[in-house]
């Protein structure tokens, strides 16, 4: 395996499109209402590209995880029903997901700990995110990583748990 964390790119667009459909299927078959309604589409993944916030887990040259990365940019997470570990800068990390064929090797634990490096390179001292309360493999992983539950945000109607790891 020969695996690399880079910034994505147009040509990236139909393989993180086809990883997320996968992805959104199966939250389904798992009972979650996460990605349910419509969200991630096609429209996020090339809004996440022209921003600058798509980036890609690869093997060998080929696309199979994909997330996006935000700095400093979740007007929700000012609305926390909780309380944040820090009110500094932050890097916030969205839709995150695994090609079907590269599932249970540890791959999404790999994505989450080059967000983390990335933070750190950028000396941002926080990593925040969200997921549904029914999304058990995102919540297993950040208890295994060392996020902190910090409260309730919600999105397009729905709350979610927000969580926070100090990496600085």
């Amino acid at each position: 395996m020969q695996y690399a964390f880079r910034k994505a790119n147009a040509d990236d667009a139909v393989s993180i499109w086809n990883i997320l459909k996968d992805a959104i299927r199966r939250r389904a078959e798992e009972g979650s209402n996460q990605w349910q309604d419509g969200y991630p589409n096609p429209d996020v993944v090339k809004r996440d590209l022209d921003n600058g916030y798509g980036y890609v887990l690869t093997d060998k040259g080929k696309v199979i995880g994909y997330c996006a990365i935000i700095i400093n940019d979740e007007p929700e997470y000012d609305r926390l029903k909780g309380k944040w570990l820090t009110t500094g800068d932050f890097v916030v990390f969205h839709r995150v997901a695994i090609a079907e064929s590269h599932l249970g090797i540890g791959l999404a634990t790999r994505m989450l700990r080059e967000i983390e490096a990335f933070a750190r390179r950028n000396s941002i001292p926080s990593v925040k995110a969200d997921t549904n309360f029914d999304n058990k493999p995102m919540l297993r992983l950040f208890e295994k990583l060392g996020y902190t539950y910090c409260g309730e945000v919600v999105f397009r109607g729905s709350p979610r748990m927000a969580f926070e790891k100090v990496v600085s």
